[in-house]
């Protein structure tokens, strides 16, 4: 005997309002109201939304119950079924897993570059496919014209692929994961080839920022390479700093841990010269907080391009890129000082040993790198244009 009618549905409280057989309806603090159907299939219990009320009427929710127990009954699955209706085409997986890991990574250009080699490599063969129509050879179609050639590519496609049908898996969408295991035998073991950033020799570094000086780039684009070549910084970490993470009566950069690679906070402690950049600078100000904001997008960073453009403009991308001037510095404190390999390796923001030693090492060699900071700006020479003619500030444009 039914324990609802249209009236008691209509008045229904918050809570549970059961009208048998495993239908009831759910009411929310809301207001709103939806039907949901409790069956079990194999031993496990399955809970099936089937709509709101009043669009759902309780002799629509019936109807619906009754059809969903009768497939139970015979041994289906009514809840993979009604998910196997909604299933996404690839392009749509792929979109929600790109969205929701944005926040994780460090950079637009991480995200821009995980796009792309779907975009490039995936989405024209499986974009619009549904995805439980996605077989082992569909993904073998993407990744296996380039295995031999383009190799790094090629897997960096096949874990984005991996990925996304990771996230079908978990939604119910797809039972088996058809670009991981499942290929490997189709796939020939490549030898991993090591590509290091193009970095100058040490001893051709000051010549190199002297003839970045000379060129027709902008003061702020020419500074922040100047900087991030001082202190020994990321690219990224140079084009985003603020002048809120300078401290001039201390002389150090605090970078926040969000900028970070290691995700910790970075101290970079300031040589003269590495100051007088940042004098120099205060006539970049927009009023935007960036030291090295951009002259073309008024309260935006440089980009990653910009300070690239600038190497080959002056001839200097085939020797080099921007991450590289970080290896003409590590190797130069090899070569010409005596510093401990831990306080260079600081001085980069590298963890310092495996996870047992990085438990019991609490310091971060600051004095030690004040010191081997200090002595890279003098080897360098302090190259004109990245050096102030004024004493240096000791305040920021914001104090």
């Amino acid at each position: 005997m039914a324990h609802l009618t249209a009236a008691r549905v209509k008045n229904a409280g918050v809570g549970k309002h059961q009208d048998g057989q495993g239908l009831f309806l759910r009411v929310y603090e809301s207001g709103a109201k939806c039907w949901v159907l409790r069956v079990t299939v194999d031993g496990r219990r399955r809970e099936i939304g089937l709509g709101g009320w009043p669009v759902v009427s309780l002799a629509d929710a019936r109807a619906k119950a009754f059809e969903l127990r009768a497939a139970a009954a015979g041994g289906r699955d009514p809840l993979a079924e009604k998910r196997r209706g909604d299933v996404p085409t690839f392009r749509e997986a792929a979109k929600k897993v790109h969205d929701a890991n944005k926040g994780r990574w460090r950079s637009d250009r991480t995200a821009v570059l995980w796009w792309a080699s779907l975009e490039n490599h995936a989405l024209p063969i499986i974009g619009d496919m549904a995805v439980d129509r996605i077989s082992q050879s569909d993904v073998l179609r993407c990744v296996e014209p380039m295995w031999a050639t383009r190799t790094e590519t090629a897997r960096k496609v096949r874990q984005r692929i991996r990925t996304v049908l990771r996230w079908c898996q978990a939604h119910g969408y797809v039972q088996f994961n058809m670009a991981g295991e499942v290929i490997d035998g189709a796939l020939p073991p490549m030898p991993r080839v090591k590509s290091h950033f193009r970095s100058l020799p040490y001893t051709e570094v000051a010549e190199a920022l002297a003839t970045v000086a000379g060129s027709g780039a902008s003061s702020s684009a020419k500074l922040c390479l100047g900087f991030a070549v001082l202190t020994a910084a990321r690219s990224g970490e140079a084009r985003n700093a603020t002048w809120d993470e300078i401290d001039f009566d201390a002389r150090e950069w605090r970078i926040p841990p969000e900028r970070m690679k290691a995700a910790s906070e970075h101290r970079v402690p300031l040589s003269d010269a590495a100051l007088e950049v940042l004098d120099r600078a205060k006539d970049c100000h927009d009023g935007s907080g960036l030291v090295f904001p951009s002259p073309l997008k008024p309260g935006r960073p440089l980009s990653d391009m910009t300070l690239t453009k600038i190497l080959r403009d002056t001839g200097l991308a085939e020797q080099a890129t921007v991450h590289g001037f970080r290896a003409s510095f590590r190797t130069w404190a090899l070569e010409q000082t005596d510093t401990p390999w831990a306080v260079a390796e600081a001085a980069l923001a590298h963890s310092l040993g495996n996870s047992t030693q990085q438990a019991y090492i609490r310091g971060d060699a600051y004095t030690k790198r004040r010191k081997l900071m200090d002595l890279w700006a003098q080897y360098l020479q302090g190259p004109k244009e990245i050096s102030a003619q004024s004493p240096t500030a000791s305040q920021s444009p914001q104090q």
